[in-house]
């Protein structure tokens, strides 16, 4: 059983609108804010002095980030420090906060573990100027252990408002035997743009399938049946479930077979945070089933 609490005093995300990344952070509020938009539109209106990210940065900026996450750990109650938390978290990524205080109100040991990275650190960066005006992302491969020390690949999405440092927006493992697709690459070894209408009937989905309001399929696309999802949903839905509100920020690139892949979050409402579902999915070229390459639930 999860118990249900809220962010007090962090500062967050307001609801995106076709946007892929999150806004940037404009008042404080109580909860992270989900959208109920899709995602991706890059836009070409970038400041004439805001510097190209490269591929290098944007991995030393992982492990810097990997840095100050472990720093942060090592804190007594890490979790109430709503300052520690809004510097290393975005959206939805906010409540891991949320499951370390559900955590201490039954009197469990701490669920988070440091990151020590292995082998190779993959970035997956969009060109310069298809990164939005407000700020710059980038998507990255990992290998780590996850909560019961079993080494395993990940996928993180990190954005960064101008003059800011990157803070995590997205984050799951990879199921065994899946991995990641690789990516459409343009000659300078950039990513390409995602669909935008494909984002946006993905997430419409995974919204029909968790909330149970619309038969399946009616975004035109369908859930796998080896899904994490079908088989999650069953037992998550006797215990305290909230339906989810909509999602955070849609990351992504077109796959080297023609096929799509995206990275976002489904959450609560701001008034009914208890629960946060991850998903790294793959659409494959032509088709209409949506493959779950990685998933993460956390109440």
């Amino acid at each position: 059983m999860a118990l249900a609490l809220s962010l007090s005093g962090c500062g967050v995300v307001p609801g995106l609108a076709d946007a892929p990344t999150p806004t940037p952070v404009t008042s404080q509020a109580t909860s992270p804010s989900p959208s109920s938009g899709a995602a991706p539109s890059a836009s070409a209106d970038r400041s004439a002095t805001k510097a190209a990210l490269t591929i290098s940065q944007a991995r030393q900026a992982m492990r810097e980030w990997v840095g100050k996450y472990n720093a942060a750990l090592k804190k007594r109650k890490w979790w109430r420090q709503n300052a520690l938390v809004d510097s290393l978290f975005l959206e939805a990524a906010l409540h891991e906060a949320v499951l370390e205080r559900n955590h201490e109100a039954f009197r469990w040991k701490p669920g988070h573990k440091p990151i020590n990275l292995t082998g190779t650190l993959t970035v997956y960066l969009p060109r310069p100027e298809q990164q939005p005006s407000i700020g710059d992302w980038f998507i990255a491969q990992a290998t780590y252990k996850d909560t019961k020390g079993h080494a395993r690949p990940h996928v993180l999405a990190f954005f960064r408002s101008p003059g800011q440092p990157f803070r995590l927006v997205v984050a799951t493992p990879i199921h065994w035997g899946q991995r990641m697709p690789k990516p459409l690459l343009d000659a300078d070894g950039y990513i390409t743009d995602m669909d935008n209408a494909v984002a946006r009937a993905v997430t419409e989905e995974y919204l029909n399938f968790w909330n149970n309001k619309k038969k399946e399929g009616t975004s035109g696309y369908r859930l796998a049946k080896n899904s994490y999802s079908r088989k999650a949903f069953p037992a998550v839905n006797k215990g305290l479930y909230v339906a989810f509100a909509g999602h955070g920020a849609v990351f992504g690139f077109r796959t080297a077979d023609g096929g799509l892949f995206f990275l976002f979050a489904l959450v609560n409402d701001p008034k009914h945070v208890n629960q946060v579902l991850s998903e790294a999915l793959l659409v494959p070229k032509g088709s209409k089933t949506i493959q779950e390459l990685g998933a993460n639930w956390f109440s």
